[in-house]
């Protein structure tokens, strides 16, 4: 196949675009049925999952509604093949096939969330993300290097906002959203409107939240401090310019106040660690168009701006200085893509993309007794900046029953890191441009109209970050300093799959096995430490492997019941040093029995995980898992809805039975017995 041709014609399309005769219209796609979903993460183009050679994950907004998630990283767990850790109670970050923070993609609306400064390990950003915003998350495991860039390791999770709808007459609706969960643990106000006429749509909403104090099991109690404030602004406004054309505008705001770092306070002596504040801003301006030119059947391009305002502010038990850090990251985002006809059972997508980062950090260093005030070099070197260019095609190709899936991306970046602090680490100006070509091919054969079987082998990769060259300062339970040598890693994931696909059933099961090269890893700089914490730097150190197995099925017994269900196992293994990967989630799983007729809705949901101690030196070392490993558990929670044209009464009761447990790897206990309730009224 000649990946290269469709890149290589890019300038000849564009030149080409104005003479092409335009004759289509672009038209909204039909939303998923319960037991069948369109999806479009894996391949960017829409299809049946049944005709996908990858694992895919669908959480539908309905789902979130019901059951009236807190947080969109929360809304998570329990989804097929994803794992999710939170450190503190406003945070939450995914696991993808054993893999999070920096190792899995972000997405919103095809848009890159990650950027230069994402860490390595859990991180928190994936909660500045207002779960009322969301229409549908996709999940797309062990693949997406190919469709999207560096970082997706593990996987893709793509946050598909929600979108305001064309309607012939003109017409407005709203709705307002109340919510709150027993014990103080939640206060939440939503009001929405939307705009509709034949060609203009316009949708905007405002969240406020209050968390209280996060109440754990029948053995925790009430983890302070743990609450926070949030106050989120949303806008999408859809035009039908032409026929053929339709432009997108959208703008996202998100503030988060006060949020606790729970077991900085519980486990290593701080008076107090804060988030205070953070923020995240998105804009986007996308124009979607369709020809009826074979090489140019639609095209979608999208500029995006982003900015970031991380705070950090604390205090350690007893010493003269209090720190506040400050990190604000502005990324620039430009996409093309261009979906094409190369034969009636060949298309492609191919297009550039181009994300520009730019880094602010400060740290200041206050006496408490005085506020005399210091400045200091902060975690990351000011105006550092990383630029990332990638050229990509994707090719879809039907051959009777088998469908192939195949593509190339080449990545190239320029990082600039002007550190001109002077300490004994001789710190300076550092540039490097670290690039990448991968590729992927996948086959599905097609057993009649309801079963699939299909292989996969994708490679993918992740280059060093700012983030990774150029921290210095206190992370996690450890003091980190620059490295500036550090290698993109690599991934190799080979995968077989089967799903079905019935009027009453669906199932899927997928086996893999990932072979990671080149990771970066936290290595320990003997005999140094700094205010009595030991002091890291990052190599290319590690070589290893994870392989597993996700099962999924979704069973219709009757025409209102639905039985759901999943399980996961991964098994990580660090080669370079022969112990286990760090922080690889236990065997866990989800089944849920739902009920809905007419207005009603009634659900049982039951969450496991099991014991997991296979523990990575690095997991010994780290306060937040217990000694010996992260217990077991089982939690059993229980949902109702009834829900008219006017309003919708929701109802939850989450951890019947008060277990007192926690998600392995995170640094608060998981919520004890508690009750949820809202009210949604529609006008």
């Amino acid at each position: 196949m000649k990946f290269c041709f469709i890149p290589l014609t890019l300038l000849v399309i564009m030149s080409n675009i104005c003479k092409a005769q335009i004759t289509s219209k672009i038209v909204a796609k039909d939303t998923a049925t319960t037991l069948q979903e369109v999806v479009l993460t894996a391949t960017r183009k829409s299809s049946n999952t049944l005709s996908l050679p990858y694992s895919i994950s669908v959480l539908e907004r309905k789902n979130l509604d019901n059951y009236q998630f807190r947080t969109t990283p929360e809304a998570l767990m329990g989804t097929a093949g994803v794992f999710v850790q939170k450190t503190n109670h406003g945070g939450g970050s995914p696991f993808v096939r054993g893999l999070t923070g920096n190792q899995t993609l972000l997405l919103i609306d095809g848009i890159r969330f990650n950027n230069a400064t994402f860490r390595y390990g859990p991180n928190q950003y994936l909660n500045t993300i207002d779960q009322f915003t969301v229409d549908k998350i996709e999940v797309a495991r062990g693949t997406g290097s190919v469709q999207y860039g560096s970082d997706a390791l593990g996987g893709v999770v793509q946050i598909l906002t929600k979108t305001p709808k064309f309607n012939n007459e003109k017409k407005w609706l709203a709705s307002v959203t109340g919510k709150a969960i027993s014990q103080d643990i939640e206060y939440t106000g939503r009001a929405d409107v939307q705009y509709q006429s034949k060609k203009v749509a316009i949708i905007a909403g405002y969240t406020q939240r209050k968390f209280g104090d996060l109440v754990g099991g029948d053995t925790t109690g009430k983890q302070t401090p743990s609450g926070y404030t949030e106050q989120a602004f949303d806008a999408k406004l859809k035009w039908q310019a032409a026929t053929n054309a339709l432009v997108t505008l959208a703008h996202q705001y998100v503030q988060q106040n006060d949020v606790p770092l729970y077991h900085r306070v519980k486990l290593e002596n701080f008076a107090y660690y804060f988030f205070a504040p953070q923020k995240r801003q998105m804009s986007y301006a996308k124009l979607d168009v369709t020809t009826n030119h074979a090489l140019v059947s639609a095209i979608n391009v999208t500029a995006s701006l982003q900015n970031s305002l991380e705070n950090r502010s604390y205090l350690r038990n007893g010493n003269a200085n209090r720190f506040v850090e400050e990190d604000k990251v502005q990324t620039f985002g430009f996409t093309a893509d261009i979906t094409s006809t190369i034969f009636k059972n060949w298309t492609a997508n191919s297009g550039i993309e181009y994300y520009h980062d730019k880094v602010q950090s400060i740290k200041q260093q206050i006496t408490v007794a005085t506020n005399a005030t210091v400045n200091q070099r902060g975690l990351y070197p000011s105006n550092a900046t990383s630029g990332n260019f990638s050229l990509y095609s994707l090719h879809h190709i039907n051959i009777q029953k088998f469908k192939v899936e195949a593509g190339l991306r080449y990545n190239s970046f320029a990082i600039t890191i002007p550190d001109t602090t002077t300490t004994t680490l001789k710190l300076g100006d550092v540039t490097v441009s670290p690039a990448s070509l991968v590729g992927n091919l996948a086959v599905l054969y097609s057993i009649g109209s309801k079963q699939s079987v299909y292989a996969s082998f994708s490679t993918g990769y992740r280059t060093p970050n700012i983030d990774d060259m150029g921290t210095l300062g206190l992370v996690d339970f450890r003091w980190e300093i620059p490295a500036y040598t550090l290698k993109p890693e690599k991934t190799y994931n080979t995968e077989i799959g089967y799903k079905y696909q019935g009027k009453s059933v669906t199932a899927s099961v997928a086996v893999y096995y990932m072979h990671l090269a080149d990771l970066i890893t936290r290595v320990q700089v003997a005999g140094q430490q700094v205010g009595g914490y030991n002091v890291y730097t990052k190599e290319n150190s590690q070589e290893s492997y994870i392989k597993g197995f996700e099962t999924n099925i979704a069973y219709r017994i009757v025409n209102n019941i639905i039985i759901i269900s999943n399980m996961s196992y991964a098994f990580g293994q660090n080669l370079s040093r022969s112990e286990p990967m760090r922080r690889i989630p236990p065997f866990n799983g989800n089944l849920q029995i739902n009920y809905q007729k007419n207005k009603w809705l009634a659900s049982a949901e039951y969450q496991f995980a099991s014991t997991q101690n296979r523990l990575a030196q690095g997991d010994k070392d780290d306060n937040r898992i217990p000694t010996g490993g992260t217990p077991s558990w089982q939690v059993l929670n229980l949902y109702g809805a009834y829900k008219t044209n006017s309003y919708a009464v929701r109802l939850g009761l989450q951890n019947i039975f008060n277990q007192d447990y926690r998600t392995h790897g995170s640094g608060i206990n998981g919520m004890g017995r508690s009750l949820v309730y809202g009210l949604q009224l529609f006008f």
